[in-house]
């Protein structure tokens, strides 16, 4: 039977003759997750990283310039190249209307897009992922949610300090571990796109489907989702440190999928779209 995380990761100890890494590497856990530790950055760049995060939700098609100019408008003192740097660092990409010609990391193989056109009639039809930065008092972290897009029914999350394949496999298999999708849904992300990630999906049998470049609202249903947790819990709340986003964190998921009311479910929660569907 396979562990909780928070178990696994409460077996580790730094005075095993056993190091961190391999500690880590049997009970299935990656190194980034463990520590948890908040990424630190000044004041004044977390002050600016939550207001870029806001305008994101706002107009996700606005590039570094004009994210520039509505900061400066805002009354920040800001250039554009410490824009980028941070909207970098959050994993923010600007929805361009039409192709991106961005070079992509060659090594990594893309897939094509399947949704496009697909009407989604049932659950675990499509699965889709994605991950959103969550700030932290002094730094922040990474947020990484599993959905099905027929109920809206959220699967798995985690948060840990780092964006990195190891990690986001974790909660990926945690996830396939109850149930499996026919379509899993990406952006293309050098963490979605790495063979550990890749390779989880294929031996579960399941499509892989990859959004355009450059084209967030390929995976629309997870874009919504970041928009209800940010604006629903996050921004309401001032997280002191990891343990307490994650305690808060948790409640607000389970509010979301056993509790919140979707219009576009009929008034119904992600949870009752969810099991009545395994049902039938």
């Amino acid at each position: 039977m396979k562990l909780p995380s928070d178990l696994r990761r409460s077996w580790i100890n730094a005075e095993d003759a056993l190091s961190i890494s391999r500690q880590c590497e049997l009970l299935g856990i990656s190194k980034g997750s463990l520590y948890y530790q908040p990424i630190g950055e000044s004041p004044y760049n977390l002050e600016l990283m939550e207001q870029i995060d806001r305008q994101y939700l706002e107009t996700p098609f606005y590039g570094s310039r004009r994210m520039c100019a509505h900061l400066s408008r805002q009354g920040y003192k800001v250039n554009r190249k410490r824009v980028q740097r941070l909207m970098r660092l959050m994993g923010i990409e600007t929805v361009y209307p039409g192709p991106n010609l961005s070079k992509r990391n060659q090594e990594h193989k893309i897939y094509p897009y399947l949704l496009r056109d697909i009407t989604v009639d049932r659950v675990n039809f499509v699965w889709s992922t994605d991950i959103t930065y969550i700030p932290v008092q002094g730094g922040f972290i990474y947020l990484m949610a599993i959905m099905d897009w027929y109920s809206r029914y959220v699967l798995n999350w985690e948060l840990s300090n780092t964006q990195d394949s190891t990690f986001c496999t974790q909660v990926l298999e945690e996830a396939l571990e109850n149930h499996r999708p026919e379509i899993f849904n990406t952006d293309q992300g050098c963490q979605f796109t790495s063979k550990k990630f890749l390779t989880s999906l294929q031996n579960a049998g399941v499509k892989i489907s990859m959004d355009g470049k450059g084209r967030a609202l390929d995976n629309v249903f997870v874009e919504r989702l970041w928009r209800s947790v940010k604006y629903e819990e996050v921004y309401l709340r001032s997280y002191s440190n990891v343990r307490e986003a994650k305690q808060s964190l948790s409640n607000y998921f389970t509010f979301y999928n056993t509790t919140r009311l979707h219009q576009m479910l009929g008034y119904k929660t992600p949870k009752e779209i969810y099991h009545e569907n395994l049902k039938s």
